[in-house]
Parts: C-alpha cells; structure tokens; sequence
C-alpha cells in the first residue's frame, strides 16, 4: 500500500490517459487529493444574491496578505474561490475573463454564468484525456447572478454541479455537513455570511482566525461583486 493505493495498481498512474484494472484515472484521483490538502472556500446562496468565503494560510509572516487572492473575478457578475494549486486556477480564471469579455464585445451583454462553468469544466477534462499533460489540480467555486443567485463547484475531472451552499478543500466534507444541518431556503444577506463563517469556524477549529479570511458578495440590487468586511462578521463566539 502506497498512499492509499494498493501497491497492484501504482503502475498505472504513469500515464494520464491509462484506466486501472478497476476502472481508475490514478492522476485525476492525485490531483482530487491537491484539492483536498487546499485551505478551506465556502460559498452560500441566500434570497438576494450569493456570498464566497476564502481561507488564506499565510506560510511566511513577512507575506502581504493582499498579495494572496484565493477569491478572482471573472466577471464583473461572476466571481470563482480556488483551493488546490493557485497557479493552476489562475490560469483557467484567466481564460475564463478572456471568453468573457470576447462575449461581451461581441454581444454587448454579460456571459451566461453556466456557460461560463462548461468552459471551464470543457479545460479540465481534456486536461485528463490527453497525453503529456496533467490534469489541473484546482477546484472552483464559481458564483454568480443573472436572473438569480447561482453557485456552482468544479471538480479536477470536469464535472460540475449547483449547489445551494457548498464547499472546497480541506475539511469540506464536514463544512458540507454543517450546512446540510443549518442552511435553509430564505437566508438574509447577513445570515448567510454567518452562517459561512460559522461553517468554517466549526471546521477550522483552534486554527480559525477571523483576519485569515477573504469573501466577496454580489446582490440583485446592482449584480456586482464587492468585498466584505470579514470583522464585521465574526459569528458565534469568534475571536479575531
């Protein structure tokens, strides 16, 4: 056994495009565990709009805290979190906002948000298809408002689903748990922010520090992203 996998099967990660006798893409399952080493983003959908919160681990204390962006607009009504391997997403973030404005100048109108998502998810998947490459070890999620508030998560095989709250990275299984059990139909603006909060709070445990985090917010009222003021939402028993 080797990193959790059955010492039968490591030959067959050696190429990307190369299945296991059990039916397993060994390097697309590498990168999921990237993912999964990541800090922690959450996002939550409410009545009015969408809201995603970042973690940002800073590894150095001489490291700019700004200088680290876990949260990246796409456009000016989308915005994607990242956890896994920044570099990555910045890339695909990047081709994201190139086929955004291409559409906008084209059509003099904002992108489809899900179109958005496929062409992203389009990226991922040849990425795990092909040989002489790797698959993208990044996972997104991807918030926006058209005609409603919507949440999407990204996965490093190019599948994609919408969620009413969701979670990427570290802990998420036990954020997506926290939701299951609080999140309901009908949030305010600032229930939703807290409740954001206390998800990770209850997932970061002793290592959740309110300054650590980065979230952005878009509403109906003008379906633009704006950050948020993170001390402004401390949540239950919070301590900066």
């Amino acid at each position: 056994m080797v990193n959790g996998f059955p010492n039968d099967v490591m030959g067959y990660d050696r190429a990307i495009t190369m299945f296991s006798p059990d039916g397993r893409l060994l390097q697309v399952e590498y990168a999921k565990e990237t993912v999964n080493k990541g800090t922690p983003a959450v996002g939550v959908t409410f009545k009015e709009g969408v809201v995603l919160i970042a973690d940002k681990v800073l590894f150095e204390k001489l490291v700019i805290p700004n200088s680290v962006e876990k949260i990246m607009p796409i456009d000016r009504h989308i915005s994607a979190a990242m956890s896994g391997l920044v570099s990555d997403g910045r890339i695909l973030v990047e081709h994201a906002q190139v086929a955004a404005q291409n559409h906008r100048t084209t059509y003099d109108e904002d992108v489809d948000i899900k179109s958005v998502v496929k062409d992203i998810c389009n990226q991922m998947q040849a990425f795990t298809q092909y040989g002489g490459m790797r698959p993208y070890g990044v996972s997104f999620l991807i918030a926006g408002y058209d005609d409603k508030p919507h949440l999407f998560i990204t996965e490093v095989s190019g599948v994609y689903f919408e969620f009413k709250a969701g979670a990427i990275g570290e802990n998420s299984k036990k954020i997506i748990e926290y939701f299951n059990k609080n999140y309901k139909d009908g949030l305010t603006k600032n229930e939703a922010i807290s409740l954001a909060v206390e998800a990770l709070k209850n997932a970061l445990n002793s290592n959740f520090k309110i300054d650590r985090l980065e979230g952005v917010i878009i509403e109906k009222s003008d379906k633009t992203f704006k950050p948020i003021n993170m001390k402004d939402f401390k949540g239950k028993d919070s301590k900066e």
